[in-house]
C-alpha cells in the first residue's frame, strides 16, 4: 500500500490534462489532412494524442502509405504550417479554459508542499500554461527539443522529475494518453490517468473534475 506522503512531486501532461487545447492540435491537423486529401480517420484521431509533431505527421501521411512522397524539407513545411494554425487557436486562451476540478487540485498540492513540472510535448506550453495564468505554480517546464525521443519513451517524465530534483519513484505523472501513460511507466513512475485513453494507468479518473488529493490517496491505497 503507498500513500500520498510517499510522493514528494507531480508531473503534468498539459493537453487534456491542464487544459482542453488538445482539440486544437486534432482541428489543425485534420486541416492539414484535408488540404492533402487523407481522410480523418479515428485511428488518427487517437493516435496524434500525446506525440509531437514529428510523429503525428508521420503517423497521417503513412495512413495513406505517402511518407515517401515528400522530402525533409516539405515535411518541415507541413509541421510549421500546422503548428502556424495551432498558434491561432491558442492565443484564443484565457485562464477560464482551465480544466474543471485543476485549479483546486493544484491550489492543494502547492499547500501539502507537493512541487510541480509540466511534461507536455508541444514547445508551445510556455506561452499556453501563461496564458492560462497557472505559471506560478510550477517549477519548471519540460523543454522537449531537449528530450531525445518523445512519448511513449520515458524522456520528457524524467526530466520533468529532474526539474523537480527528484528520483522518478517519488514523482506521480498525469495523463490522458496511452502514449503518455507508457511513458510515465518507462520513467519508473507512478501513472494517474484522466478519461478513457488513460484507462491502463495505476491511478485512473474519468474526469479532471474528480481529482483531488484525498481521492487520490485513496487510489493510492491500492497499489502495492
Amino acid at each position: 500500500m503507498k500513500k500520498l506522503a510517499d510522493f514528494r512531486g507531480f508531473a503534468f501532461d498539459l493537453d487534456g490534462v491542464l487544459a482542453d487545447t488538445a482539440r486544437f492540435h486534432s482541428i489543425a491537423w485534420q486541416r492539414i489532412a484535408q488540404n492533402l486529401d487523407i481522410p480523418w480517420t479515428d485511428h488518427l484521431e487517437a493516435g496524434i494524442k500525446g506525440i509531437d509533431r514529428a510523429a503525428s505527421i508521420a503517423l497521417i501521411l503513412n495512413s495513406v502509405n505517402r511518407y515517401d512522397e515528400f522530402t525533409a524539407s516539405e515535411i518541415e513545411q507541413l509541421m510549421q504550417q500546422k503548428n502556424e494554425l495551432y498558434q491561432e487557436f491558442i492565443a484564443t486562451l484565457t485562464p477560464d479554459d482551465v480544466l474543471p476540478g485543476i485549479h483546486q487540485l493544484l491550489a492543494e498540492l502547492k499547500a501539502a508542499g507537493i512541487t510541480m513540472s509540466v511534461a507536455s510535448a508541444s514547445r508551445n506550453a510556455p506561452g499556453i500554461i501563461e496564458r492560462l495564468g497557472i505559471q506560478d505554480y510550477f517549477e519548471g517546464i519540460v523543454d522537449p527539443t531537449t528530450v531525445t525521443e518523445g512519448k511513449p519513451a520515458p524522456g520528457i517524465f524524467l526530466e520533468a522529475a529532474n526539474i523537480l530534483n527528484l528520483p522518478p519513484e517519488q514523482v506521480i505523472g498525469v495523463e490522458d494518453s496511452s502514449a503518455g501513460v507508457k511513458s510515465i511507466t518507462a520513467a519508473g513512475e507512478v501513472s494517474l490517468g484522466i478519461g478513457a485513453e488513460a484507462k491502463e494507468a495505476q491511478l485512473h479518473f474519468e474526469s479532471t473534475a474528480d481529482v483531488t488529493l484525498a481521492a487520490i490517496e485513496e487510489q493510492l491505497k491500492n497499489l502495492d
